[in-house]
């Protein structure tokens, strides 16, 4: 039975895999590494392709290649093709009741304390057959491994109302999930002259020396405190929370944290956390490839991963309740 006309091109999937590789990243040595082959192996699949092509795929372009109009073609339908094919690999795994495959996961800093534990633990427990990699990066560079198909999933957060977020830039054409809220939180010295309120309005720190953390966070700060009038005064930069509280503790500045990430290194007995009056928070997102959660194990992951975002939040509000116990019972409810 003839289900093709004879001259239909002769396509597979492995080829496919290869022009989409060399597509994302540009060059025949970075597909190679990408895709676990060695170069020369590229080079012959590609030849190979052309050969039943009767065109070229690809050519040259100073010490690099680039595809042709044809290469192009088939580097627009390699991505619905091949994220299909990985599909029906994974429900065939399940259905052969291995639960196996893998994920690859890149995630913001302070997710690696506070969420990423966590997650390998539930997915070690409930699906023993998923191995995990995991690589740390802010949430730009965490998108951009997950569109050049270097991982299946990246955590990552966004500051809604913020005029310039280039998360919503990065992340435009994948699939971006809402996994929740994390609360944002004015750090002062014990006995600053604001520590007992029951929440901070941000221009009443318009005179502070300010530490600030991660670019993405100071421009949040930035920007929060444009529209409160003033421009902060930020003495001192790390991305350490530890060291941020220590800073504020020892009366050099204030600062502005996430809870989950105050959540990783603890409260200190000589530093007041508090809301602010605006209930500024941030956005924690899941991004992936559009279609990836029908791969099983990544629709698995990211139900874990959903699950313990929830818990990660229910021990962050502890970070409250730790203030609320340290201050002789002041009201922070609400915040």
């Amino acid at each position: 039975m003839t289900l093709l006309p004879s001259d239909e091109p002769d396509l597979d999937a492995r080829a496919l895999r290869v022009v989409r590789a060399v597509s994302e990243l540009g060059s025949m040595t970075a597909a190679a590494a990408a895709l676990g082959y060695s170069q020369p192996a590229v080079s012959q699949q590609l030849k190979r392709l052309e050969g039943r092509l009767g065109m070229p795929v690809v050519e040259r372009a100073g010490r690099g290649v680039r595809l042709t109009e044809a290469g192009e073609i088939l580097a627009r339908h390699a991505i619905t093709v091949t994220m299909a094919l990985d599909a029906a690999a994974g429900e065939l795994t399940e259905l052969r009741g291995l639960r196996s495959g893998l994920v690859r996961i890149a995630a913001f800093p302070s997710a690696s304390a506070a969420i990423v534990p966590g997650l390998l633990s539930r997915i070690a427990q409930t699906h023993p057959g998923i191995t995990i990699t995991y690589v740390e990066a802010e949430p730009p560079e965490a998108v951009q491994t997950v569109r050049e198909n270097r991982a299946d999933l990246a955590i990552t957060f966004s500051y809604p109302g913020d005029r310039v977020d280039p998360h919503r830039e990065s992340a435009h054409g994948l699939s971006v999930r809402t996994l929740g809220k994390d609360g944002m939180r004015i750090v002062l010295p014990v006995g600053h002259r604001l520590a007992a309120v029951a929440a901070v309005e941000l221009a009443d720190l318009a005179g502070e020396n300010w530490i600030g953390g991660c670019p993405r966070c100071r421009g949040h700060l930035l920007q929060l405190c444009d529209r409160r009038g003033f421009t902060p005064r930020i003495s001192f930069e790390t991305d350490n929370v530890a060291a941020v509280l220590g800073l504020v503790e020892s009366g050099i500045g204030v600062a502005m944290l996430p809870v989950l990430a105050i959540g990783t290194v603890g409260v200190r007995s000589g530093v007041a956390i508090l809301p602010t009056t605006g209930g500024d928070s941030r956005t924690l997102h899941a991004v992936t490839a559009v279609g990836a959660d029908r791969i099983p194990a990544v629709a698995a992951t990211l139900r874990q991963l959903a699950a313990q975002v929830d818990a990660a939040q229910v021990d962050a509000a502890q970070v409250d309740v730790a203030q609320v116990d340290g201050a002789g019972g002041r009201d922070i409810a609400g915040a």
